[in-house]
């Protein structure tokens, strides 16, 4: 898919502040599944934006605007090709066994996923032992997708997974976060992907930033997974980062001098140029 990408943030502040520094992660990577033809990055008030990769390899662009301001505006256009993911190979679950140490980071909790029996919380019950790995992981995307509702509005970037799990509504990061907890808790490394998806395929999640999990099979690497649209990663993804949770590959953040409370709005946009 070629895929042109408009995603607008604007902050309003009903009284001037300053000293504006974010931190913005909306350049996709560049790997085997998609190749990035163009990226530009415009800002009102008008500042130049830096950048520097971060411990992920994740692309981070700094804007500061020091002068007081009632409107931060940040657009970023992105012009990008994808292809199929690959197919995994089959792996059994013992061959997991060998990787752990090296991919602890992607096991062990994070801010927003931690500790905890994720699989008993989540009413996942599957022998997992008696498995094919792939096999495995995505039954249990099925298995999200079909006990859970999404529902926009339903949490926020604060709601605990704890909350997710008893209410059963959500959003994609809700459902990302609930997949690591329940795939480290077993012990299948995991990590937390932020991207965009495009509507037009029928799936949810295109009016924002969407996620979903990267998990990793031994013998195929790092495979992408859906549990909001209950699939595998197909062409309609385009991934901009990854990281350990939301936390890690939040598309924009920061902060501010002022005694006032900003109103956020968001508009993204994914556009199939073949079509």
């Amino acid at each position: 898919m070629r895929a042109e990408i408009r995603h607008v943030t604007e902050y309003r502040y009903p009284e001037p502040v300053w000293d504006s520094f974010n931190e913005v992660r909306l350049h996709p990577i560049r790997d085997e599944r998609q190749n990035v033809l163009a990226f530009d990055i415009s800002v009102t008030p008008d500042v130049p934006a830096s950048s520097h990769r971060d411990y992920f390899g994740n692309l981070i662009h700094h804007v500061h605007v020091h002068e007081r301001h009632t409107l931060l505006r940040i657009e970023a256009r992105t012009l990008v090709v994808t292809y199929p993911s690959r197919i995994p190979l089959p792996a059994p679950v013992e061959s997991m066994d060998l990787w752990r140490a090296e991919l602890t980071e992607f096991l062990i909790p994070s801010p927003r996923v931690p500790a905890g029996r994720w699989a008993d919380m989540f009413e996942i019950v599957a022998p997992l032992r008696q498995s094919d790995l792939p096999t495995f992981v995505l039954e249990l995307t099925r298995t999200l997708y079909r006990r859970f509702t999404y529902t926009p509005g339903a949490t926020d970037v604060r709601t605990p997974l704890s909350e997710f799990a008893r209410s059963g509504r959500g959003v994609c990061q809700d459902y990302a976060h609930a997949m690591l907890g329940i795939c480290r808790s077993l012990g299948i490394p995991a990590r937390y992907v932020s991207g965009y998806i495009y509507a037009g395929a029928d799936f949810v999640g295109a009016e924002a930033s969407h996620a979903w999990v990267e998990v990793f099979l031994p013998g195929t690497g790092w495979m992408g997974y859906d549990p909001t649209n209950n699939t595998a990663v197909v062409e309609s993804h385009v991934k901009i980062g990854h990281g350990r949770d939301y936390g890690d590959v939040s598309p924009i953040s920061g902060s501010y001098n002022g005694k006032t409370r900003g109103v956020l709005d968001v508009h993204v946009k994914v556009y199939n140029q073949e079509q």
